[in-house]
């Protein structure tokens, strides 16, 4: 009996440490998926760089290629927005940048602030770090870069406006301060609430983001 009691006793232990494991593994997970939004420069890299040019095969009849350059149009949008303030731009413009941006090679950053402010929550420090390494990456240095600040549907139109035209302000003064990238690269545009990625759950943090757009206008003869 004695034995048999020991051995209930062992076995008891053993499903009791199993337990406590079985517990702890997926805590460690979780805590990881944290610092999931926490995206890398070369994340940033391959998502903003233009995509290859295909080459041209002789005898071979084939239909148009897409050139992802700018147009005669879209060059001279551009070129009437740099250096331009972010409240300067009328929303007629700003139509016209997002349709000019909605074929070129884009990221989301979910780069959370202060709140109610514009200030960068320390949390996404890493983030626009990596951003700012990316833009001066060999591979898309040199080109025009569309920064556009977004919010959820909470609050009102003016609110949300100014909101993310400030936001999308203040990454483009840490890209400029920290990574002397030329302030004429970065057209910053805000969007308030008017352009929700989300729209089916207005209020989510998905809603709340930053884009950055390759232009692919290479304009700047000193880089």
């Amino acid at each position: 009996m004695r034995l048999a009691a020991k051995g209930l006793t062992a076995i008891l232990s053993i499903i009791t440490v199993g337990a406590a494991l079985s517990l702890t593994i997926p805590l460690a997970f979780a805590a990881d998926d944290g610092n999931s939004k926490n995206v890398t420069e070369d994340e940033i890299v391959r998502a903003l760089a233009p995509p290859p040019k295909k080459p041209l095969t002789r005898g071979l009849s084939v239909a148009p290629q897409a050139d992802p350059a700018p147009s005669a149009a879209e060059s001279k949008l551009i070129q009437s927005v740099r250096g331009r303030s972010t409240r300067s731009l009328s929303s007629v413009e700003r139509e016209e940048i997002a349709s000019a941006a909605k074929d070129k090679p884009n990221i989301d950053l979910e780069i959370t602030f202060d709140y109610n402010s514009a200030n960068i929550s320390a949390k996404s420090l890493a983030s626009v770090q990596a951003l700012g390494r990316a833009l001066t990456s060999p591979d898309l240095k040199g080109s025009t870069f569309v920064v556009a600040g977004h919010t959820d549907a909470a609050g009102g139109e003016s609110y949300n406006q100014d909101l993310s035209e400030r936001r999308a302000d203040s990454i483009k003064r840490y890209l400029v301060d920290k990574y002397s990238i030329s302030a004429t690269d970065l057209v910053t545009v805000g969007y308030g609430k008017s352009k929700l990625k989300d729209p089916a759950q207005p209020m989510a943090e998905v809603n709340r983001r930053v884009q950055v757009v390759n232009m692919e206008n290479k304009t700047t003869a000193s880089k």
